[in-house]
């Protein structure tokens, strides 16, 4: 690994009284695709926003390729590929201007690659912006943003708008490509299989806090789904070192109850301390990286409501 492309530390913002990031940090390697994953409002938005130098930080740091995105944009910019969920693109230019235009700002710009990828996605460059479908406009939008080869991509819900095919053949060659050249690919998302699928790496914020990070190998390793069966329907899983969130199963029959348990680390000491309670592990299994999400988030909420912020 070379050094970071990215490097946050201690990042904090506030907007009024909501505080968007809470003292994050966070780095960024060459060649990783990082999957980034919070519920709306966990922060996302805001630290990509600061990463491209539209936000300047309030308390902490931020360096782009060692530099600071606010201070020198141009530098940092001309070396970033970045595609907004909102798709800003100008209505009154047919694709092929917006391309010559996006261009002129990338001396990188790779003019074999646009037509590659013209051709790929069947777009006409004729065609203005206006009359786009949500789709092609986001394939239009993706050419700009990977055209000039960028040394890091920064996708913000890339996948809206397009169809189960792009998503899963295109979307995922266009971030690869990026990472198997030694380039770095960051992108947020609500579709959990999506991040399984693309992610080296894997960044949770929640609250503004990051609240799990690491290669999604070692994650997806590191926890397991446990089906568990209590032996009286109105028993419940006590608080249990290593449980990060537990769901009730519908009942095949009364008075058993099964619950879906989601832990990190040994799971052994877990099944003893459920048999203490008079349960029966049925089924050890692999957590999906959805079930890890959402035992994560809940798992925050709570700390921050009991005032455990970790």
């Amino acid at each position: 690994m070379g050094e970071d492309v990215v490097r946050v530390q201690n990042l904090s913002r506030r907007f009024g009284k909501t505080l968007a990031l809470d003292d994050l940090s966070l780095n960024l390697q060459p060649g990783l695709v990082y999957g980034l994953l919070g519920v709306n409002g966990a922060g996302k938005t805001t630290l990509i926003k600061h990463l491209l130098g539209l936000l300047r930080a309030q308390q902490g740091e931020v360096r782009v390729f060692g530099l600071d995105p606010v201070r020198e944009p141009v530098k940092v910019l001309q070396r970033i590929g970045y595609l907004s969920e909102e798709r800003d693109l100008p209505e009154w230019m047919r694709i092929d201007e917006l391309l010559r235009y996006t261009r002129a700002f990338h001396p990188s710009w790779d003019k074999a690659y646009e037509q590659e990828l013209l051709q790929l996605f069947r777009l006409d460059p004729s065609k203005k912006v206006k009359s786009l479908s949500k789709g092609m406009r986001a394939q239009a939008g993706l050419i700009t943003a990977v055209a000039h080869r960028p040394e890091l991509l920064v996708l913000d819900e890339p996948s809206t708008g397009l169809d189960a095919v792009v998503r899963k053949d295109i979307l995922n060659a266009l971030v690869r490509t990026v990472a198997n050249e030694g380039r770095t690919a960051i992108f947020s998302s609500h579709l959990l299989d999506e991040v399984e699928l693309m992610s080296d790496f894997v960044i949770i914020v929640n609250h503004g806090r990051l609240v799990l990070t690491g290669p999604l190998a070692d994650i997806k390793a590191s926890h397991r789904a446990l089906t568990v069966k209590l032996h009286s329907a109105e028993v419940t899983l006590p608080s249990i070192d290593g449980v990060l969130g537990s769901e009730k199963l519908l009942a095949i029959r009364e008075p058993d109850a099964m619950w879906r348990v989601i832990c990190q680390g040994p799971h052994a000491p877990i099944q003893e301390a459920i048999q203490a309670v008079g349960g029966e592990v049925k089924e050890v299994g692999q957590a999906s990286l959805q079930e890890i999400f959402i035992a994560c988030v809940d798992r925050s909420q709570a700390d921050a409501t009991q005032g455990r912020l970790r």
